[in-house]
């Protein structure tokens, strides 16, 4: 929708209705990932769905869906060969939810449209398939949601998994029970997260910062290596990460961007790198800053950034040693005890096992 939004959202405020068909499951070669979206008011059309294929289908499928104003799934599978068949020739299946749109069925477009630009991050779910009602939707953002998939239960149940996908700025299906069940996968909702994934900063090119690299991809962070020394810092042993950079960390991290969803991971165990890399992460708004090190390390540490200027309260933001406490002592076994204090301080656990707690396991954020 991100690419149509510009347009639908001149339809929206000028009262108009139309239909948008989204892609939302795609199957082997599909030419257009989830989240693809064409948009159709009168002759007027926006955005594709298939690069071509089938947009004819979709655009009379579009307009009957604004008469009617019923939400459809649509799936749309291989060509057989026919010269009026309708189908997709890369051999792809996709699935597309067409929906009617307007001020009254999606009344909150002008907030999700001022959120996407102002990047605040935002995601709407829908329901294209099950017992629900197709095309019922809930939009949420990190600290609200609007809107309901049709019970208490299953918006709590959805909220949960959304802002999941949110932090790591995914799209996809997920699938539940009517009443949001988890062990049950009836009731399919699409989920359109508008965020880009959160950053992960890994500093120090060391056996451990490969093992640190792996786990951030997993967790759906885009995982960026950086270290003065080049025949460290190299692609080929950091496989995993989305960019290795060579230069040295505090100017790298001076001139890229850091946000509230910055993780930045210090693990060059070296006072020449990481401290003048540490004056300048304390001071930016990055949600986690750990360094690795000893306790006699992290002492020495805090006195020379002391000495640097940096308060108290700067450097209270600083996690170190790195990580919770799990025992951990291989490279891997390190970089889980690191993924799960990510984890924690993002969504406000206790960091005990969950047999000795109560109550809920996800919390209310």
């Amino acid at each position: 929708m991100r690419d149509v939004l510009p347009q639908i959202l001149e339809w929206w405020e000028s009262g108009e209705r139309f239909g948008l068909a989204t892609v939302v499951g795609t199957f082997r070669s599909a030419p257009r990932p989830p989240g693809a979206a064409m948009a159709v008011l009168g002759t007027e059309v926006t955005g594709s769905v298939s690069g071509g294929c089938v947009e004819g289908a979709v655009y009379e499928l579009a307009r009957e869906v604004v008469a009617d104003g019923t939400a459809v799934l649509q799936r749309y599978g291989v060509s057989d060969g026919d010269a009026f068949a309708v189908g997709l020739t890369c051999g792809g299946i996709i699935d597309l939810l067409v929906e009617p749109v307007s001020k009254e069925t999606f009344p909150e477009l002008g907030e999700v449209a001022e959120s996407i630009e102002a990047r605040r991050p935002v995601a709407v779910a829908t329901i294209v398939a099950g017992p629900g009602t197709i095309g019922a939707r809930r939009v949420v953002w990190p600290d609200h949601a609007s809107g309901s998939l049709g019970s208490a239960r299953l918006d709590e149940a959805v909220d949960d998994d959304v802002r999941g996908m949110l932090a790591q700025g995914s799209t996809g299906m997920r699938r539940y029970g009517a009443q949001g069940e988890r062990r049950l996968d009836d009731l399919q909702v699409f989920v359109h997260s508008f965020a880009p994934a959160p950053r992960m900063l890994v500093f120090g090119a060391i056996d451990f910062a490969a093992a640190v690299a792996r786990v951030g991809k997993f967790l759906g962070y885009h995982v960026v290596v950086c270290d003065a020394r080049p025949v460290f810092a190299t692609v080929k042993r950091f496989p995993e990460a989305d960019e290795v950079v060579v230069r040295w960390p505090h100017d790298y991290l001076a001139e890229t961007v850091v946000d509230g969803r910055t993780v930045i991971c210090v693990l060059t165990h070296d006072p020449k790198f990481d401290v003048p890399l540490l004056e300048v992460a304390l001071r930016t708004p990055a949600a986690y800053i750990g360094a690795m090190g000893s306790r006699r390390t992290h002492d020495d540490r805090l006195a020379r950034l002391r000495e640097a200027g940096l308060s108290e309260a700067e450097l209270a933001r600083l996690r170190s040693p790195i990580g919770l406490d799990l025992g951990a002592r291989t490279p891997e076994e390190t970089a889980v005890s690191i993924a799960a204090e990510l984890i924690k301080l993002r969504w406000g656990g206790s960091g005990d096992s969950l047999s000795e707690t109560i109550g809920r396991i996800h919390g209310d954020g």
